[in-house]
């Protein structure tokens, strides 16, 4: 495998083209950003947790059925993916009321939702990933009414399967945030990643945040949250 060169730098990784017509190579960085890049700032250690963790539960969703991007991890932060052209829609999936879903509707942050909240964002940086509706998407055309229906059946899916895994190793799966891409022939599977920074993962018995929001917030010990991830998750 040979890296030709670099297609896109984004907040936290690089896509790179290969010498393979049908994939990409992810390289995972440590930087981290909040608000919308307004603060920035690095968490040693955090691209390869990040690459790892990703992969394995996109492994474990791939067993159950949900088409992922996933080739093959061939570093602690590189891995080979297949070629999709991305969504340009963040998928939001929440469990219990956290972050801005609390400051819109003024719910108390962990407050249990009666059911999972699906929310759709616009992504663009210069606009600050607005949130967007069905009919926006539509409207917008960023995507078809099927290819939409996919999605949000997928969402709902992989809610209910890392629901379940994660009760196991005492972590409250609070919200998280999804890509999804095309792939050539037109499929629609999931991409990007699955991490401590695109999900709030709480210790189920303390409450303890275990995830980005506490680089957000300055809540301190960053980089144990995110080994504790792992650890509980990888048993590394």
């Amino acid at each position: 495998m040979q890296k030709l060169e670099m297609l896109y730098e984004g907040k936290a990784k690089r896509v790179y083209k290969i010498d393979r017509e049908d994939a990409y190579l992810v390289y995972y960085k440590d930087d981290a950003t909040a608000f919308n890049g307004e603060k920035k700032g690095v968490i040693e250690g955090k691209g390869a947790i990040n690459n790892r963790v990703s992969n394995h539960l996109m492994s474990m969703l791939e067993e159950k059925g949900i088409p992922t991007h996933l080739i093959e991890e061939i570093s602690d932060r590189e891995t080979i993916v297949r070629k999709v052209t991305i969504v340009p829609i963040e998928v939001i999936v929440r469990n219990i009321a956290a972050g801005s879903l609390s400051k819109r509707l003024g719910l108390p942050e962990g407050t249990r939702l009666k059911m999972p909240v699906l929310e759709y964002c616009y992504k663009d940086d210069t606009l600050g990933d607005p949130m967007v509706n069905e009919y926006h998407i539509l409207a917008m055309d960023l995507a078809t009414k099927e290819e939409l229906a996919k999605i949000a059946e997928y969402a709902f899916r992989i809610n209910g399967i890392l629901t379940e895994y994660l009760k196991d190793l005492n972590i409250e799966l609070i919200d998280f945030k999804l890509e999804f891409g095309r792939t050539p022939g037109g499929e629609i599977i999931l991409a990007d990643e699955i991490s401590p920074d695109t999900c709030r993962f709480w210790d189920s018995v303390t409450g303890e945040k275990l995830d980005k929001d506490r680089f957000r917030r300055d809540l301190g010990s960053v980089e144990e949250a995110y080994q504790e991830i792992i650890k509980r998750l990888m048993g590394v």
